[in-house]
């Protein structure tokens, strides 16, 4: 199941601006669930730990941090504390609302942009005194009226983005830059090589590609010349006989790694391909 954010925190209400804040609660860990991101957001999290998972690379964040995710595909875990929860803060804004911060205040960034944005679809914030009152902030606003907090909130966005241009200067400004830009289909083959050692499954790769899974295995068997099926299976075993070699590591410790839920089955598909066990390997 797909989740579109933030269309599902919207309670029916289509028509509000895309500066949007939403809390978000949970008490139960949820792994990899996908979701349609339809506006870049910043995820300031207050309790527990985010991990996303992009086209062409991923990252992990915990309590003394923040995000900022573009939109698009992305594959989402978010993990409880250990007292059971879970909330982060989110705020949602559009590609317009960066366009035109930008075009109020590029006279202001007397730094030399690099034509070619950074391809990170995140950038990470590290919490500071400035964070903590700017979300406690956000909370006084969304009690108020809409007609209200609606441009509050424009106001706020704009006072963010100046903080964060003047605490991390040119990266944070190119990574804005990025953020209006186009250019951010990965090709096909990068995508894959990305993510050939993870332990995503063939649907949730065909997710970050935006593919049905159906689509994918046809695309990949014109790009390759092969099942996708078999020559992850193929590729990730080789991957992890090199470790158990190389890292001299127990087969129980990187199963999980390489997309097998368990143990035996990792060690049934090793055995097949290579004609003896994992334990084996010397």
């Amino acid at each position: 199941m797909v989740q579109n954010i933030p269309e599902i925190f919207r309670e029916s209400k289509p028509e509000q601006s895309s500066l949007f804040v939403h809390d978000f609660r949970m008490t139960d860990d949820v792994v990899k669930s996908k979701v349609k991101l339809n506006l870049h957001m910043f995820s300031f999290l207050q309790i527990g730990e985010k991990q996303v998972h992009f086209a062409n690379n991923s990252v992990a964040v915990n309590e003394k941090q923040s995000i900022i995710i573009k939109s698009g595909n992305i594959l989402m875990t978010e993990l409880l504390n250990k007292d059971f929860v879970y909330f982060c803060k989110l705020f949602f804004f559009s590609q317009k609302n960066v366009e035109d911060f930008l075009h109020k205040h590029h006279k202001s960034f007397s730094l030399e942009i690099n034509k070619k944005p950074d391809e990170a679809p995140y950038f990470v914030i590290e919490n500071d005194e400035y964070t903590a009152s700017f979300v406690n902030s956000l909370t006084s606003i969304q009690v108020l009226d809409s007609k209200f907090s609606e441009n509050l909130l424009s106001v706020k966005f704009e006072e963010l983005m100046l903080y964060l241009a003047d605490k991390y200067g040119v990266n944070f400004i190119q990574y804005l830059y990025s953020l209006t830009s186009s250019n951010s289909d990965y090709s096909f083959r990068k995508i894959i090589e990305t993510n050939l050692y993870t332990n995503l499954k063939l649907e949730e790769i065909a997710f970050l590609c935006n593919m049905s899974l159906s689509t994918f295995k046809r695309h990949f068997s014109n790009e390759y010349g092969v099942n996708p099926g078999k020559w992850f299976l193929k590729q990730r075993l080789h991957k992890a006989k090199e470790k158990l070699q190389v890292e001299n590591v127990k087969p129980s410790e990187i199963y999980e790694d390489f997309g097998y839920n368990n143990l035996s089955n990792f060690s049934s598909a090793f055995k097949k391909e290579f004609g003896f066990s994992p334990k084996k390997v010397k």
